[in-house]
């Protein structure tokens, strides 16, 4: 018997495995969800909106199903070339999806009709985020609200922040899973290569420490990624801005700024490869980048 007939075997009859995108408007906690339910920080979570630019694979598997979780960017109406790649992205993820999840705000009085005309008549949870800050009935009509707009598969009250109620939405999931062998290896958690959630945590550490348009003005590029098992991988970053006052701003005067931005994003990237690393970073000034064809394409985004 070859190793493949035995993998094949080797999976249970009743396996499920499915793609699951997590759908909704910016901060209403996609990306806090992903990573509570991976438990671990695969999505970069910050207090500003429109944080998520690409749709973030994630997978989770058990012993008997694996779900290829797709985070995305929040639904917006775009005013520029990058939205518009943002935007395409989420069209994307609700297409390739089995099911879609689409989160809502419990805290909020009304539904959010626009995010909702987005996934059309995809099967789909309606997930009720940040119950922590509500008492549990003041969601009911909101509930009623959004299921008298159409018809969901279940609605699954949470907080993803503290944890609450993640078990019974990871159930209510799986059991509308198609039955099916998983599509990755049980011990891999994203087809992203490391040098993405690199990118990932330099431009976290931005949105953390810089205002108003400074962070949607940014995009870091990994241009070297040198493992060294001796000693420290080398990491060069380049952090592209639209204008030279933003790259006078992130550089910061002696370089304090981008120094800071350096020490905080080393601590998080070590955390994440298991394994020091020496990080360089250099700010470029390339205009309009988010509304050229050329730079989005060079860029990783499509429109």
């Amino acid at each position: 018997m070859d190793t493949q007939d035995y993998q094949i075997e080797a999976i249970p009859e009743h396996f499920r495995s499915g793609y699951v995108a997590l759908i909704g408007k910016p901060n209403v906690g996609k990306s806090t969800l992903l990573n509570a339910l991976l438990g671990r920080k695969l999505s970069i979570v910050t207090a500003k909106p429109q944080t998520t630019r690409h749709r973030i694979l994630g997978i989770l598997s058990g012993d008997d199903y694996q779900i290829i979780f797709l985070d995305t960017p929040g639904i917006i109406k775009p005013r520029y070339g990058l939205q518009e790649a943002m935007m395409r992205a989420v069209n994307e993820a609700v297409a390739d999806a089995d099911l879609l999840l689409f989160m809502a705000d419990a805290s909020k009085d009304e539904p959010d009709t626009f995010s909702l005309g987005h996934i059309g008549d995809r099967p789909a949870l309606l997930v009720l985020n940040k119950m922590d800050l509500i008492p549990q009935e003041k969601a009911i009509p909101l509930v009623h609200a959004y299921t008298e707009l159409r018809a969901f598969e279940a609605v699954v009250p949470i907080s993803a922040a503290t944890g609450y109620n993640l078990d019974v939405l990871l159930d209510e999931i799986i059991k509308r899973l198609p039955h099916g062998p998983p599509f990755y290896p049980r011990d891999m958690i994203s087809e992203h290569p490391e040098r993405f959630f690199v990118s990932e945590i330099i431009r976290e550490k931005i949105f953390e420490q810089f205002r108003e348009e400074i962070p949607y003005s940014v995009q870091v590029n990994v241009v070297t990624y040198e493992e060294r098992p001796g000693g420290k991988d080398f990491i060069d970053c380049e952090i592209v801005v639209e204008r030279d006052t933003q790259k006078g701003i992130l550089i910061g005067k002696g370089g304090a700024a981008l120094k800071k931005i350096g020490a905080e994003a080393r601590k998080d990237i070590e955390a994440f490869v298991d394994h020091p690393v020496y990080l360089q970073l250099h700010v470029k000034v390339r205009e309009n980048w988010r509304d050229r064809d050329s730079f989005l394409r060079s860029y990783g985004y499509s429109r």
